[in-house]
C-alpha cells in the first residue's frame, strides 16, 4: 500500500482488501462499485425527487412486511417459552427462639465464649455477607442475637458471683 495521500476511501479499502488476500492466499474480495460519499452528497443535495405515493407505498409495503415478521416471531418465541419456576428460598428465621436454640447459649458458660459466639454468629448472618435481598432480615437476627447474648451473658455473671 502507498503513501499517496490523493486516494479515496474505496481505493483504500481494495488495497487492504488485496493485502489481506495475499496474507490468506485467497482471492480479494471486489471492490466497493461507487463512491459512498458522492451517494450520500448526490441524495441529501435534493436534486433527487422521489413521489410522495411510492414512498407511502413502500412504507406499507414494509409495514405490512415487519407486521408479519414480527407475529411470526412472537408465535416462534410461544412455543419457546418454559415456565421457570424458581425455587423457593428458606429464608433464615428472625424468631427469638429459633435465634436462641441456633445459637445454643445454654451450652455457654465463660464470657470468651459469649464473645466467640457472637463473632460466629456474625459471621454467618452479618447483612454485610449476605445477598442484597436478605440485608434487611440479617440486620434484624444480628440485632437479636445480640439482644440475647447480652442477656445471656448479664445471666451468667449474676450466676458466678452468687
Amino acid at each position: 500500500m502507498g503513501t499517496n495521500t490523493d486516494r479515496d476511501f474505496a481505493s483504500l479499502l481494495d488495497d487492504l482488501f488485496v493485502a489481506r488476500a495475499m496474507a490468506e492466499d485467497s482471492p480479494p474480495k471486489p471492490s466497493i462499485p461507487f463512491d459512498y460519499l458522492a451517494v450520500a452528497d448526490e441524495l441529501y443535495s435534493g436534486r433527487i425527487k422521489v413521489a410522495a405515493e411510492a414512498v407511502a407505498s413502500e412504507y406499507r409495503e414494509a409495514s405490512e412486511n415487519f407486521e408479519a415478521g414480527f407475529a411470526a416471531l412472537l408465535a416462534s418465541l410461544d412455543e419457546l417459552v418454559v415456565e421457570r419456576v424458581e425455587p423457593q428460598e428458606d429464608l433464615p428465621s428472625v424468631d427469638p427462639e429459633a435465634i436462641a436454640r441456633e445459637l445454643n447459649l445454654t451450652a455457654v458458660k465463660a464470657s470468651a465464649d459469649f464473645s466467640r459466639l457472637r463473632r460466629t454468629f456474625a459471621f454467618h448472618n452479618h447483612p454485610d455477607r449476605v445477598a442484597p435481598h436478605l440485608r434487611q432480615r440479617a440486620m434484624v437476627r444480628m440485632q437479636v442475637a445480640n439482644m440475647l447474648i447480652d442477656d445471656a451473658k448479664r445471666r451468667a455473671a449474676k450466676a458466678s458471683k452468687r
